[in-house]
């Protein structure tokens, strides 16, 4: 619709990530230089985290343009909400193995094993990736984890890259995935763009697209960052708008004050930025929720009353221990004297069977000593 009227060749702010506008920011070239040694190293597992809209996929898209066809295979899932053994038949589906519904998942493992196998004896290397991973769950992280001992002697049959939201580093960094993050080789956080970032950006797409770099003045590119954060979606929902905005009125600069309109109207656009919309000073002040107070002191209420309920309940528990306690030690201390009695009696049998043996014993010596014998011969 504005293309034409600002001379453009295609739209300089498209949502759809699209690697040709790829804007490499100090930030982005680094994660794009964490990226290819990790791939160069081979690396097993290699992991890109980022806010929403931070030109991850993006990223990952220029990185593939790069690959080789002619030596490399590669799988891209994008669908995570899923257990580990669908995550493992996508994976198969993306690398065009046909795989029936009654095949378990060591079935599966199997197949891919099979697949990896051929890949390396055709010198041929394979990538994974798996996008939006924060919403892996912990089955799926851990098919993912036992695809990296799929490996020989001294290659690992498989790459595996995956980008999520800053979720995804808190996931893993759980005691339970511990040893998910060690098998981790290389890893990156992307983080917005400084305010000058954002203005080379902002002039960056608009020449690539065909027009006028200086396009929109200082003033709305200096504002521009503070309402967007410095976050390349969020730019490109701005900026998008603003050229609506400036085409309606058929001028040809680009002022804070469509800037200002945009902001002001976001909601009819689909424009929600990143940060608070009031200017810094503003006195705007929140609005109250209606019923609010209400639903907290409710709320307040239910709080109060689990915690009397639970506080009977640890009581109760106590009482019940303490007197399960009490008749465990009454049944040993009645055991214990009962034991004592038998012994006592036991001892009582010994001694008069070990004087009635004394006794026997004395006697017989007393029979067979020679002197008793030889008196009682002489007689």
């Amino acid at each position: 619709m504005y293309t034409q009227f600002f001379k453009f060749k295609e739209k300089p702010f498209n949502l759809v990530p699209d690697p040709g506008f790829l804007f490499l920011s100090d930030r982005h070239e680094k994660a794009l230089t964490f990226l290819e040694y990790g791939l160069s190293e081979k690396a097993g597992f290699i992991m890109l985290t980022g806010e929403i809209g931070m030109g991850k996929t993006t990223l990952i898209r220029h990185l593939l343009n790069q690959v080789d066809e002619q030596d490399t295979d590669v799988a891209v899932v994008f669908h995570t909400n899923v257990s580990g053994t669908v995550l493992l038949r996508q994976i198969l589906s993306e690398f065009e193995v046909e795989t029936d519904s009654s095949l378990d998942k060591a079935a599966l493992l199997e197949l891919l094993y099979e697949l990896l196998i051929d890949r390396y004896a055709r010198n041929r290397k394979v990538f994974l990736i798996v996008d939006e991973a924060q919403n892996l769950s912990a089955s799926a992280l851990e098919e993912l984890r036992m695809l990296s001992n799929l490996q020989t002697d001294k290659d690992l049959l498989v790459q595996i890259i995956i980008v999520g939201q800053p979720g995804l580093r808190d996931k893993i960094g759980s005691a339970s995935l511990r040893q998910f993050a060690q098998r981790i080789s290389a890893s990156f956080h992307l983080s917005p763009m400084t305010q000058e970032e954002t203005r080379a950006y902002v002039r960056f797409r608009l020449e690539r697209a065909g027009g006028n770099p200086d396009l929109f003045t200082p003033d709305l590119l200096e504002k521009l960052f503070v309402v967007s954060g410095g976050i390349p979606r969020t730019i490109n929902l701005l900026c998008d708008a603003v050229l609506v905005y400036a085409f309606a009125d058929r001028v040809s600069e680009i002022t804070k004050t469509h800037l200002d309109q945009v902001i002001e109207d976001k909601g009819g656009m689909g424009v929600f930025t990143a940060r608070d919309m009031d200017e810094p000073g503003s006195d705007a002040k929140p609005q109250a929720v209606p019923g609010l107070e209400s639903r907290i002191n409710e709320l307040e209420e239910r709080l109060n009353r689990l915690t009397a309920i639970l506080d009977n309940s640890l009581a109760e528990t106590e009482s019940r221990a303490t007197f399960c306690r009490d008749d465990l030690v009454d049944r040993l201390t009645r055991l214990y004297k009962a034991e004592r009695k038998k012994t006592q009696n036991l001892i009582f049998h010994y001694s008069r069977l070990k004087e009635k043996y004394t006794t026997l014993l004395a006697a017989q010596n007393k029979a067979e000593d020679p002197c008793i014998l030889l008196n009682k011969t002489v007689k």
